[in-house]
């Protein structure tokens, strides 16, 4: 509930609930709002140089210690379960069950990491043992480790308050690789991101870790957030956000007299393919499946399906009808934030001037989102670059094209995206085959015969994609290979071996 008495609206420093400054209100969906300090650059400073102290020490940390502790977390986190959803729930508006699951990723993350720490196979170890009698020169020994990098300053998502928040995939990976973290509290849930904070505090505390090992700065405003970025000991950022914010942040990060790696996920609007002869078994079904997918979560998924791709005709007709009637079934429901669904609504009535609205135009109730479909002919959407801009919602554009080579220019149009989905069937072989070279480079994950909205944490996943999906098209927010981001590798020169790093005294 937002009026637990476990809340404080304080800043986590040092393993320190502080206060001070000025305070700023929350805006839950339903409940009391409550009263939060809002950090500034003071705050983003003491919390960073209690993550450099910590450095010093988790940074050297073995791997069996730090994996005890994200499972310290996730124990954490699982015993204020029913806190958490009531406290989430009131504060987004997303429906308990669904935060009931993302509290499963969220320790399910914690815990995968610390299965994959304890294997060692990320640290990528190389060993070349010395030869000293190799002629014309000697060989040195040489013995190569991944490090950790050091501080990293995390910045939550609005519309994921758990599994990319305050203990969410960044910070899991983070911390998994040696890093410290200070974490930024997204506005739109502070409750929810100080109970999660506590658990934090508590699972230091229960396994000896270092004081600063995790911080937690509340705000309100742009000063904290670029404090954080320009911080010169913080050593790599993770991002999840719009583009606009991010690409801000992500140009102070370069222009520090030491530039430093950002690892933003922005947004994307994850085309889907479909092509004629998974139109032709099963166009109404798909269409509807699609309208599912697109308001899932009230459309406020990165990996929401905002364009659809699909011939001219009658099984692009059927496809069309079946999802307007699925989506005239769907209501108004809460978005995550009154700026969110004001957002939406200016977004929505942009694309209007330049697109065939299929769907109603209501008007939805403050804070509510409703769906909005529009649809385009291939040379228009060719025409008019805006209408690519995301609409973060169950906002979609159909794109109907007149040929398999206006599919292809479709295809050769879009930007970096985190995803893009095929739906085929058998004789659709031969054009797929032909838009696979072009819908690779376009995005990290590549789908068939489903729909985007759902990320599996797993090895094999990636969830990020060539700009401007994210900053930085090998990384990803998503499953194992996340951890590489907050790690680089160290060579170590005929070093006496206690002094190496524990991974390397061998042999």
């Amino acid at each position: 509930m937002l009026d637990s008495a476990r809340l404080t609206g304080k800043h986590l420093i040092a393993g320190e609930w502080v206060d001070g400054g000025p305070t700023f209100t929350s805006d839950p969906v339903t409940g009391d709002p409550v009263s939060v300090y809002c950090g500034g650059a003071g705050d983003i400073d003491a919390a960073v140089l209690a993550a450099e102290e910590a450095f010093v020490t988790y940074g050297w940390t073995d791997r069996e210690t730090r994996a005890t502790f994200l499972e310290a977390i996730a124990d954490e986190i699982e015993a204020r379960g029913s806190e958490l959803t009531a406290c989430g729930s009131a504060e987004t508006g997303l429906p308990k069950a669904r935060l009931e699951g993302e509290r499963g990723r969220t320790t399910g993350q914690l815990r995968m990491f610390a299965d994959h720490i304890r294997k060692g196979d990320y640290l990528d170890i190389r060993h070349d043992t010395a030869l000293p009698d190799r002629e014309p020169l000697p060989r040195p020994d040489l013995r190569m480790v991944q490090r950790p990098l050091g501080p990293v300053a995390v910045f939550g998502a609005s519309n994921f308050p758990l599994a990319f928040s305050t203990a969410g995939g960044d910070t899991a990976a983070a911390l998994a690789a040696g890093c410290p973290v200070v974490y930024k509290g997204h506005p739109g849930h502070p409750a929810t991101g100080e109970l999660v904070a506590q658990a934090i505090a508590a699972a230091i505390e229960k396994t000896g870790m270092p004081k600063g090992t995790f911080g937690f700065v509340q705000s309100n405003t742009n000063e904290a957030g670029e404090a954080l970025v320009k911080h010169p000991l913080i050593r790599a950022i993770g991002f999840t956000g719009s583009f606009r914010g991010g690409k801000a942040l992500f140009d102070l990060a370069m222009a520090r007299p030491e530039p430093i790696p950002f690892y933003g996920e922005l947004g994307s609007i994850n085309p889907v393919f479909v092509m004629p002869a998974a139109l032709k078994a099963r166009a109404a079904d798909t269409g509807a499946a699609w309208a599912g997918s697109l308001t899932m979560g009230v459309g406020q998924f990165c990996t929401n399906p905002g364009v659809v791709v699909l011939p001219q005709g009658a099984g692009g007709d059927a496809f069309r009808d079946a999802a307007i009637k699925a989506l005239a079934e769907v209501g108004p429901q809460p978005m995550l934030t009154t700026g969110t669904a004001k957002g939406y609504a200016a977004a929505v009535q942009e694309t209007a001037k330049s697109a065939n609205r299929l769907t109603e135009a209501a008007t939805a109730p403050d804070r509510c989102g409703l769906p909005a479909v529009f649809e385009v002919t291939g040379a228009d959407w060719l025409a008019n670059p805006a209408l690519a801009e995301e609409m973060f919602g169950p906002a979609a554009i159909l794109i109907r094209t007149a040929s398999p080579a206006e599919t292809l220019d479709i295809a050769r149009s879009f930007n970096g995206q985190l995803t893009v989905t095929l739906q085929i069937e058998e004789g659709d072989t031969d054009a797929a085959r032909a838009l696979m070279p072009v819908l690779e480079r376009m995005a990290g994950r590549v789908l068939a015969n489903g729909f985007p909205t759902g990320v599996e944490v797993a090895d094999a996943m990636v969830h990020g994609g060539p700009f401007p999906a994210s900053t930085n098209f090998g990384a990803t927010s998503v499953g194992s290979l996340g951890i590489r981001r907050f790690l680089r590798p160290v060579s170590f020169q005929n070093i006496p071996a206690a002094l190496l790093p524990s991974d390397l005294r061998i042999g």
